[in-house]
């Protein structure tokens, strides 16, 4: 029950990171019916190009033994050797080649799934395994079921495609073992052939479907709760109540800073409670203006207290106020569009206190 309200709260598609972390380990899809087609052509390939030629050549070799038994006459152990190996290099011919291909194509479907990394967690030893209940969860589950029901597939259609086969060649079959050892072999390779081609077809159909089946129940498997997605951002970015409170304490240095910087304003304008704008001109400096300061409500006031404690001249301009504290940020000169108003307050300054520009 349990495990099954585990899996309904795994409403959240996997990131990135969980699926770099399931490819690290060992856990990525991969369809044992890709590598099953893949080994049926192999044998396909095997039955049209290699096993006629392999064929006659042990069939000549096994004709030789059974017509003229008095040449391989066994009474040594040096006989018995040669014997067994004539026949080793006879059926060589005919069973390299198969095993050669299904090495071939074996590897190379699993190649083309996934790339091969080692992974030493996959072959650690883990008590799980060995679990009885885990065992039964693993056979009867939905991914055994989903085997079972293949397998089964697989044995109806071998089943139906031999009876169907055998049916119609039952008693050419059952003469050709009288006859010629070529003979018996020829028919059994075109009896092979019509199993081969419907087989190749069945498997195929398997996995393609297989392929996809594994992709959707890995992709599925790795679904994510709200809460492993949290638990990751905070991984990956930092918790976020440590940054906020960082962001915090790195606001209240720059407000410090900034507060520290009003004494070296030229003039303060404000919007009599609500903002403040600390602007130092010096012609020296620069040709414009800059904001030295700037702050709303509570900051706003401290910015006016500090002002009136300094002797800085304190204009109330409610619209250029606003406009000042939403455009130009700290440490940045005014752009053009404030210069004339500026100017105006500026030269009030310079005709009220010549001598606090310095």
């Amino acid at each position: 029950m349990s495990e099954d309200q585990d899996k309904d709260s795994k409403t959240e598609l996997p990131s990135e990171k969980k699926i770099a972390d399931a490819a690290e380990k060992g856990n990525v899809p991969f369809s044992r019916e890709v590598t099953m087609f893949a080994s049926t052509i192999a044998i396909y390939i095997f039955f049209v190009f290699f096993m006629p030629s392999g064929f006659t050549t042990l069939a000549e070799a096994l004709k030789d033994i059974f017509e003229q038994p008095e040449a391989w006459r066994i009474e040594t152990s040096t006989d018995v050797v040669a014997l067994v190996t004539h026949i080793f290099w006879s059926a060589s011919a005919l069973m390299i080649p198969v095993f050669a291909l299904l090495m071939i194509f074996g590897l190379g479907s699993s190649v083309l799934q996934n790339l091969p990394s080692p992974v030493l967690d996959r072959i650690a030893p883990k008590i799980s395994r060995i679990s009885p209940i885990g065992g039964l969860k693993r056979v009867y589950g939905p991914q055994g079921l989903v085997e079972f029901g293949k397998s089964l597939f697989k044995i109806i259609i071998v089943s139906i495609i031999i009876v169907l086969v055998l049916k119609n060649d039952y008693y050419s079959s059952l003469e050709s073992m009288f006859s010629d050892p070529l003979t018996i072999f020829a028919t059994l390779s075109g009896d092979l052939h019509q199993i081969m081609i419907v087989i190749l077809f069945a498997t195929a159909t398997i996995a393609i479907v297989d392929f996809f089946w594994t992709r959707h129940h890995w992709y599925t498997e790795l679904r994510m709760t709200k809460q492993e997605v949290k638990e990751e951002l905070k991984q990956s970015q930092g918790d976020p109540i440590i940054k906020a409170r960082l962001r915090s304490i790195a606001r209240d240095r720059a407000r410090r800073r900034m507060i520290s910087s009003v004494p070296r304003a030229t003039l303060v304008i404000a919007n009599p409670t609500h903002f403040a704008v600390a602007l130092r001109y010096v012609k020296e400096e620069g040709d414009a203006p800059q904001v030295v300061a700037k702050g709303q409500d509570l900051v706003a006031l401290k910015i006016r207290e500090l002002a009136e404690k300094h002797g800085i001249p304190v204009f109330e301009d409610p619209p250029l106020a606003r406009s000042m504290f939403a455009q130009v940020s700290v440490d940045s000169v005014i752009p053009p569009v404030f210069y004339k108003a500026v100017a105006e307050l500026i030269h009030r300054v310079y005709a009220t206190q010549p001598k606090r520009i310095t």
